[in-house]
């Protein structure tokens, strides 16, 4: 029989759920591109559980030009239509519209500082933050600081990027580690 290495309690419901905590969530990921595709995901989960995203996950790399910002950018008023009507993925039109002004809000980014990994991390000094948890109990939903990257991204013209998504995908990126003491991933 095997031996269920100690995760965090969140992600115990399937074996989609532990792979993505074993494998991503709390990683640091410095590429543009992964960056992006978390960002897309997250808007997308805003109001909805993140297994359900992660279950989609593939339909929205298709869908979406494996999350090609460039290409999202550039989306046409016909592909937009054809995404609305993609059961693949989440058909809510106002986040489809925000995954393309969102890719060119991000390309705005990399042309003002270099890339949108270096806009991003800047935010925590270009190293993880280590919160220490020693229980889900202490895991925030926002913090000042997903509070203040919340209002920047706005600023830039980023939709769907309330505090509670910013926060949820600097745990997704690593740019938090919120993994509970007794996890393997916290050893």
């Amino acid at each position: 029989m095997k031996i269920e290495p100690k995760r965090c309690g969140w992600c115990l419901s399937s074996d989609l759920y532990k792979r993505y905590h074993d494998e991503e969530w709390g990683v640091p990921v410095y590429d543009d591109q992964k960056l992006f595709e978390f960002l897309i995901l997250e808007t997308f989960q805003a109001g909805l559980s993140w297994i359900t995203i992660l279950n989609k996950r593939e339909n929205f790399r298709n869908a979406f030009d494996n999350f090609d910002y460039k290409k999202i950018a550039a989306y046409s008023e016909d592909k937009i239509q054809e995404l609305l009507i993609d059961a693949g993925i989440i058909r809510n039109k106002l986040k489809v519209y925000s995954a393309v002004s969102n890719a060119q809000a991000f390309m705005k980014v990399q042309e003002e500082f270099g890339s949108f990994s270096k806009y991003i991390w800047d935010f925590v000094d270009g190293k993880p933050i280590d919160n220490q948890r020693k229980s889900l109990k202490e895991v925030q939903a926002t913090t000042p600081l997903s509070d203040t990257i919340s209002k920047d991204l706005k600023k830039r013209g980023f939709k769907f990027v309330g505090s509670t998504v910013v926060y949820a995908h600097m745990q997704a990126t690593g740019m938090v580690n919120d993994h509970v003491a007794d996890c393997w991933k916290k050893q």
